[in-house]
């Protein structure tokens, strides 16, 4: 089959797509956005993360054709061209990379979270990203990253130079 889609503001077709392959698939090997990470392929992990019509989804657990005249938003889109969103550039000054495979999910997370809510609490990050895993670190610069990142899009900057905010600045 054929799936016409927007992906990242383009209009994209895959064709002879398997009824059965997933938009994770689609996007790493037919378009060529391997940002997205097949990490589970079952859903568990969050690292397949993107936004499909504006809604955060596991990308592994959607089949291609259901992407059929829809919008994609990847971790590649949410850059501006060679700028990086706040979220994105909040992540590498903050040490929330690692080996980098949770990486493209938790950012989709981030971002959606911190659209909805400008100024989140602890918890409601905790809660936005309770979908996403990551091995490598205990998630502390990872939270760290978010309120770096939800604090600089709301005008303040708590941490000019990338630093840890200290527990006053994450109030």
């Amino acid at each position: 089959m054929r799936v016409t889609f927007t992906v990242n503001g383009r209009s994209e077709t895959a064709d002879d797509v398997w009824e059965g392959e997933s938009l994770l698939y689609v996007l790493r090997e037919r378009v060529g956005l391997p940002g997205s990470k097949n990490a589970c392929e079952q859903g568990e992990c969050g690292s397949c993360t993107v936004y499909l019509d504006g809604l955060p989804v596991c990308a592994c657990l959607v089949a291609a054709g259901q992407a059929e005249g829809r919008s994609v938003r990847t971790v590649e889109g949410l850059a501006d061209g060679d700028r990086l969103d706040p979220v994105q550039e909040a992540f590498a000054e903050c040490g929330a990379v690692q080996c980098g495979f949770c990486t493209p999910g938790l950012v989709v997370q981030a971002h959606d979270l911190i659209e909805r809510v400008p100024r989140p609490s602890d918890a409601e990050i905790r809660e936005a990203l309770a979908g996403n895993l990551c091995r490598c670190t205990g998630y502390e610069k990872i939270l760290d990253a978010v309120r770096v990142a939800a604090a600089r899009r709301a005008g303040d900057d708590p941490v000019p130079y990338g630093g840890t905010p200290t527990p006053e600045e994450r109030r």
